[in-house]
């Protein structure tokens, strides 16, 4: 991760002084803020890569934070990091256009392992790879072909447009709403998703009540495990 310019921003200095310390090792060049504004002001100054968000700062919430960003056209990965862990406010921030949520207290591994699939997946959005692997799962985005173990799955299409969403973003967390949207145009009811989502298991993993590689954020959407 040399080079990588990585802004944190949380008003607990505690956080900030572990985060720089804790990432800093990791060979990201760490700065902060404490407050929305001073995270304005890094942003126009730094352009960092990556940007960890708290959502509860000061003088602005994170999530309108993150929206203005994305407004005006900033497109470096954010990994929210709050104590909130109400499923509503995950899928809001996700859906406002953060690209995963960390909550604390939080394990510092883990939150290494969100930032560096964040930092990937939007490495490889300008690229997408044309065979994707994890375990014994393999899907050719080129020619369609989705293998288990050599074996050749049928998929139908609508089972195989869910998949290959999660492939494009494999790591991270796909709300019910993106998938439904991106899948069918529309709003259906998530009962509707949550049908193909089990036939899908069925078809892929080994224990569909344990799945390996589609993994579910309850309450929120999916999660397709990363490339080997």
């Amino acid at each position: 991760m040399n080079g990588v310019k990585l802004l944190v921003v949380d008003d607990e200095p505690a956080i900030r002084k572990l985060l720089n310390a804790g990432l800093s090792t990791q060979g990201y060049d760490v700065t902060s803020a404490a407050t929305a504004a001073e995270a304005i002001a890094r942003v126009t100054e730094a352009r960092p890569d990556l940007i960890i968000l708290d959502l509860g700062l000061p003088d602005m919430p994170g999530r309108d934070l993150l929206a203005r960003w994305r407004a005006e056209g900033l497109d470096a990965p954010v990994v929210i990091l709050s104590s909130r862990t109400d499923e509503a406010g995950i899928v809001e921030a996700l859906e406002g256009g953060a690209d995963d949520y960390v909550t604390k207290p939080f394990g510092m591994n883990e939150l290494i392992a969100r930032l560096r699939v964040a930092l990937r997946h939007r490495l490889q959005q300008q690229g997408e790879k044309p065979l994707f692997k994890v375990g014994d799962l393999s899907v050719d985005l080129v020619r369609r072909i989705v293998r288990l173990k050599e074996r050749e799955v049928k998929l139908s299409p609508k089972e195989y447009d869910i998949l290959r969403l999660m492939v494009q973003h494999a790591g991270r967390v796909l709300t019910h709403a993106f998938i439904l949207q991106k899948v069918w145009g529309s709003a259906y009811d998530v009962q509707y998703l949550r049908v193909y989502v089990r036939q899908l298991r069925q078809k892929l993993e080994d224990n569909p009540e344990q799945p390996r590689y589609i993994r579910t954020e309850t309450g929120v959407g999916y999660r397709l495990a990363e490339p080997d």
